[in-house]
């Protein structure tokens, strides 16, 4: 085939390429569901000049169509994203089936610059003729936009790629039956119930593909294909007098296959979650004051996630962005001089580390996927940008933090994996428990809240246990803490070594005005803080 966006610009020359677009045979919920607009359902039947998604030719032949069209427009800059994505949820109750869904989505989006501004457009027809418009479209958009633009866009410089990258996996989980499906969630209640006091168990498996194929008027031609699981089950368990508790399970999201949801053995490990429930019940009322914690990973992802990952994000930093809980304290003033954590702390960012939800080869700017610091032995020294961000603070090369959630969506700045490093010494959560003489440990997530800053919080958690003369205790409710994050991360004074070292995660990093979801994975080791606030946030003391 011959391709004309090695010479965009310059309107002259071809270059071939081959993909195996249509390898789909590589291919191998807990939590709030996403629906899709209507804009975004694919037509079920394909019109007679339509494309399907594993038509090679065809889906190039609509990606020239597109950088042509955009050319003829004006457009200095143009890229392509042709997305299918595919959904599939499957929900459980005690002894029933209570949810199935699955859903498939297939659509192009275009982005051009035109005299500096952006300018985007989308479709779910995918065709050489859809492709022209939405193309003329987007520039529309742009021109129409550029009265309001404050600074023209700069793109850091990328070079061109021509490459395939796919989730690893054994197994897809898409082509493993339904009726196996539906056997394993009810094995998990049943056995969850089998537990004397519990009362209720909810199991579910989510599903995700996402297939892309990127094309830029720079020359680049990217396929990638990820899937990733989500298996998991929460139990409650009710007391005679009518009291109830829930636990839920700590399996966290992966990409990966059908083997990541078998090798977890929810069905073996459902009695633990239901017993825990049952102890929560009689659990005695947790303590308050300033007290040290230490926290497993289970827990602490998700105070990663909120006190580190967002307030990183370049767009919430300069106010560009407010929505979901705000912008940032980490304001570009503060870039190499605040000092953030205790100087045993490293947290870093990427998009690389096997299983990680935001991992891929490369961003939907179409840069390669990296991995570098936020946070460096305590000082803040990074931000996630995309190749418009980066000249805004100066830095001659994106992060790699460009994505979007749909064909139909804009591409703009989304957070990656953010991971705290594991510690230089060897160092168990036995041996950290032990070394802590009056504390709280917690292991699993649980609500939460944070300022429009991302600096004051609250956190609480699922399984809590008391910590004395260095020895774990009884079990603990209602146990919340309170901190600002420079303080928390500050109070920081040991980590155990990489043996402990794991990720959670979630599917429904939301930001975005219209709103968009982003998978993310955060990595860390048991981690001990030092005399933080400690509340009761139930039934008193």
């Amino acid at each position: 085939m011959k391709l004309s966006r090695r010479k965009f610009l310059a309107g002259t020359g071809a270059g071939a390429v081959g993909l195996a677009v249509g390898g789909m045979g590589m291919r191998d919920a807990h939590g709030a569901r996403v629906a899709l607009s209507a804009a975004a359902v694919a037509p079920k039947v394909l019109s007679h000049d339509m494309v399907a998604p594993a038509d090679t030719d065809g889906l190039m032949a609509v990606a020239d169509a597109a950088l042509a069209a955009a050319k003829t427009a004006g457009a200095s800059f143009a890229d392509v994203r042709l997305v299918r994505l595919r959904n599939q949820q499957m929900s459980a109750r005690e002894d029933h089936i209570t949810g199935l869904s699955d859903s498939e989505s297939f659509g192009l989006g275009v982005r051009v610059i035109v005299e500096g501004t952006w300018g985007f457009a989308a479709s779910y027809e995918v065709s050489t003729a859809a492709a022209d418009r939405v193309a003329k479209q987007a520039a529309t958009v742009a021109k129409a936009d550029g009265a309001a633009r404050g600074r023209a866009v700069e793109l850091a410089p990328e070079p061109m790629h021509r490459d395939t990258w796919r989730t690893p996996l054994v197994k897809d989980p898409f082509k493993i039956p339904l009726e196996h499906k539906a056997a394993l969630l009810l094995d998990i209640n049943k056995a969850a119930l089998a537990v004397k006091g519990a009362k209720y168990c909810n199991s579910y498996l989510h599903f995700v593909n996402e297939w892309k194929l990127y094309v830029s008027s720079e020359g680049s031609v990217i396929e990638q294909d990820l899937i990733r699981c989500w298996p998991g089950l929460d139990v409650t368990a009710v007391s005679d007098s009518g009291d109830y508790e829930s636990r839920a399970h700590d399996a966290a999201p992966r990409q990966a296959g059908w083997e990541y949801v078998t090798g977890l053995d929810l069905v073996a490990d459902a009695p633990r979650i239901a017993e825990d429930a049952v102890k929560k019940l009689a659990a005695a009322e947790g303590p308050v004051g300033k007290l040290d914690l230490v926290l497993h990973p289970t827990h602490l992802w998700l105070t990663i996630h909120e006190s580190v990952g967002h307030p990183t994000e370049l767009d919430r930093a300069l106010g560009y962005e407010a929505n979901f809980a705000g912008t940032s304290f980490c304001t570009v003033d503060k870039l190499g001089r605040l000092k953030f954590a205790a100087d045993g702390v490293t947290i870093y960012a990427d998009r690389t580390t096997p299983g990680g939800l935001a991992t891929c080869g490369f961003d939907d700017d179409g840069v390669a996927t990296s991995r570098w610091d936020l946070v460096r032995k305590g000082m803040f020294v990074g931000y996630q940008t995309t190749r418009e961000q980066a000249a805004w603070i100066g830095e001659k090369a994106s992060r790699g933090c460009a994505y979007a959630d749909s064909w139909s969506s804009v591409p703009f700045q989304r957070m990656p994996n953010v991971s705290l490093t594991p510690g230089e010494k060897r160092l168990t959560v036995d041996e950290l428990i032990a070394d802590t003489k009056d504390g709280v440990y917690i292991v699993g997530d649980g609500s939460y809240s944070i300022d429009h800053q991302r600096y004051n919080f609250q956190f609480g958690g699922q399984m809590f246990y008391e910590i004395k003369k260095g020895k774990l205790g009884r079990p603990l409710r209602h146990v919340a803490y309170q901190s600002n994050t420079v303080e928390f991360w500050s109070s920081c004074d040991a980590v155990c070594d990489e043996r402990s070292w794991w990720m959670g995660g979630t599917y429904y990093d939301g930001k975005g005005e219209p709103g968009q979801v982003n998978a993310v994975s955060h990595g860390c080791a048991p981690s001990r803080f030092r005399k933080v606030n400690v509340l009761n946030a139930g039934g008193g003391a």
